[in-house]
């Protein structure tokens, strides 16, 4: 088997240092989160942005809108869930989704003032890493271990998929023999053999691009419905994937960040002052890149020249990067959020 109990690696690896094929709302925990004074400085995931809204979310059901004419500018608000959230996404500024641990799914129709559970499964204790909408009605949400719904009703109904074209040859032999000789055993592993999926995006192209565990990279052309893996130069996992112009990068373990063009036939590593872990990616005013990760470090990646770290905060996991609507950039991590000035 290619993989062990231990392979449990991806941007919700700072969160878990703490503490059936159609699923309906119905069915989901209803355990809500608490507001809480100093939520703000606790683990945070994820920052998204839409219009005017902004976003943040992360463990214990923890959720943030922000306010720029408000002191403080973070405000926290009720969520039906305590699980960690790991990712949301805006399709409108109204509209948003967001995922986290137990396959949890919640949905706001009013920038995030509130939010409605779509889905949770405690039983499948695996997380979602990432969401994606193509529209109002038609999304993915993908995670641990393969995990892979999709909605065509705006989330009232989540689908899940298995894509069995993302596992290695040798796993997709190994399972067809099992099925015939042994279908419990073979569900059991089924279940376990495909790769962490970490990040789903959509490149200009119109394809969809996803990363994750053991160097995955693949592409879609049909919103997620097949997927084809790329030829890619590095085992590692990958935890996010950013378009920049006409240059594709991704980035994942101990500092390791690659760049291609669109066709993303020939890959070059970018070369990086530290080998931290690299979890968020923001474009910077100069055309480049500006990357956060593990052991508090954020970097600037220029056009042309060499990488540099422009800033170092001591006892922080950096895990998301973002830029509010009046122009801010925010960054979070394990102590909460901060202003990148």
């Amino acid at each position: 088997m290619l993989f062990s109990m231990l392979r449990f690696v991806s941007v919700c690896l700072i969160a878990a240092l703490f503490l059936s094929s159609v699923a309906h709302a119905s069915d989901a925990n209803s355990t809500s989160s608490q507001i809480q004074p100093l939520a703000i400085e606790s683990i945070i995931l994820d920052i998204a942005t839409q219009g005017s809204t902004t976003v943040a979310v992360g463990e214990r059901g923890h959720v943030f809108i922000f306010d720029s004419e408000k002191e403080g500018g973070w405000t926290q608000v009720a969520t039906p869930t305590n699980a960690h959230l790991t990712k949301a996404f805006f399709i409108t500024p109204k509209l948003g989704w967001a995922v986290g641990h137990d396959a949890t799914i919640i949905h706001t129709r009013d920038a995030g003032l509130t939010w409605q559970l779509q889905m949770g499964s405690p039983e499948i204790e695996k997380p979602l890493m990432d969401v994606f909408f193509f529209d109002e009605s038609n999304g993915v949400a993908v995670g641990a271990y393969g995990l892979f719904y999709r909605t065509s009703d705006g989330g009232t109904t989540w689908l899940s998929e298995y894509h069995e074209e993302l596992l290695f040859e040798e796993d997709i032999s190994y399972l067809a023999e099992l099925k015939a000789e042994d279908e419990a055993l073979y569900l059991s592993e089924r279940s376990a053999l495909l790769p962490h999926f970490n990040r789903i995006n959509v490149l200009s192209s119109g394809q969809l691009i996803m990363v994750g565990e053991l160097g995955l990279v693949a592409v879609s052309d049909n919103q997620g419905k097949q997927w084809t893996k790329v030829d890619f130069i590095y085992e590692g996992s990958l935890f996010n994937t950013i378009q920049l112009n006409q240059t594709i990068f991704v980035m994942g373990l101990r500092g390791h960040i690659f760049q291609a063009d669109l066709d993303l036939g020939s890959w070059k590593e970018v070369i990086l002052p530290v080998k931290s872990t690299i979890n968020g990616a923001l474009p910077n005013n100069d055309g480049g890149l500006i990357l956060v990760g593990n052991a508090g470090v954020i970097i600037d990646v220029p056009v042309e020249g060499k990488s540099k770290v422009i800033q170092q905060r001591q006892g922080e996991n950096l895990v998301a990067i973002n830029q509010d609507p009046q122009g801010h950039i925010w960054v979070a991590g394990t102590k909460g959020l901060f202003e990148l000035k």
